[in-house]
C-alpha cells in the first residue's frame, strides 16, 4: 500500500472554510487524508476520541498539520 498525500480538494473537503495559506501549508506537509483528519481531531480537542493520555504521541504530518491548524495568525502575515 503506497502513501497517498492528500490533495487540495481532499484538504478543503476534511477542514471545510480553512484559509488559502493554511491548505497550501498542510499541501506541503505531504499529509494523507486519514493524519488530517487525525490532526483536526486533536485540534478540535476530540483528544477523547484519540485515546486521550494514553494516546501516541503527535509526530510527523499529523504533529505538521496539527500545528498549522492550532496557529490563530494567518499565515500570509507571518515573516
Amino acid at each position: 500500500m503506497t502513501r497517498q498525500p492528500a490533495k487540495l480538494h481532499e484538504i478543503t473537503e476534511i477542514l471545510g472554510d480553512i484559509e488559502a495559506a493554511k491548505a497550501r501549508a498542510i499541501l506541503t506537509t505531504g499529509a494523507t487524508v486519514a493524519e488530517i483528519e487525525e490532526a483536526q481531531a486533536w485540534a478540535a480537542g476530540e483528544s477523547d476520541v484519540m485515546g486521550g493520555d494514553l494516546a501516541r504521541p503527535l509526530t510527523g504530518p499529523v504533529a505538521a498539520v496539527f500545528e498549522i491548524l492550532s496557529t490563530e495568525e494567518p499565515l500570509d502575515d507571518r515573516d
